[in-house]
């Protein structure tokens, strides 16, 4: 199963050292039942990017205590697309996470099908973002505008041997 999981960029050079993802349980985001009868119009491609644009979001999260550390911290979304076994997968989403699954054993390197990464062009739009999320949350429609504006850039295509190269 195709299961996307957030990071960013500081967690990939440790996952790329580490050459596992883990230790589990991990939240990833995929193509799910709830997902597919949500979007029923929508064919394969466009569920799989729906599910990696959710996990893109779930990077934004993780950016906030990186950039909270200082002005120098990238602030780029990174999703790795990783193919792992079906009884190794969770369904756990809810309403407003249709694509949300629980990794349920670590993930080795070499099940790393590929890597998705903002090009920096995107790291004003991504910091205004993380600083908006928690106004978002609590329903503030200018800052849930602003994260949206993360997602208006699209992620770059990385093939694996290219992703240690991007690690800061």
């Amino acid at each position: 199963m195709r299961v996307y999981l957030p990071a960013t960029l500081p967690l990939l050079a440790e996952i790329h050292t580490a050459r596992r993802i883990g230790p589990a349980p991990l939240t990833g985001y995929a193509v799910t039942p709830a997902l597919r009868e949500w979007y029923a119009e929508g064919d394969q491609e466009e569920l799989e990017y729906a599910a990696m644009t959710a996990a893109a979001r779930a990077s934004l999260r993780l950016l906030a205590p990186e950039l909270d550390r200082g002005p120098g911290a990238p602030a780029r979304r990174v999703v790795l697309a990783v193919e792992v076994p079906d009884q190794d997968v969770e369904t756990v989403y809810g309403d407003e996470e249709r694509a949300r699954v629980r990794l349920t054993a670590e993930v080795p390197w070499k099940k790393v099908a590929s890597g998705h990464v903002d090009d920096p062009d995107a790291e004003a739009d991504v910091r205004a973002a993380v600083a908006a999320l928690a106004a978002a949350d609590a329903g503030d429609e200018d800052a849930a505008f602003t994260v949206d504006g993360a997602e208006g850039h699209e992620l770059m295509w990385y093939a694996t041997q290219e992703l240690g190269d991007l690690a800061p």
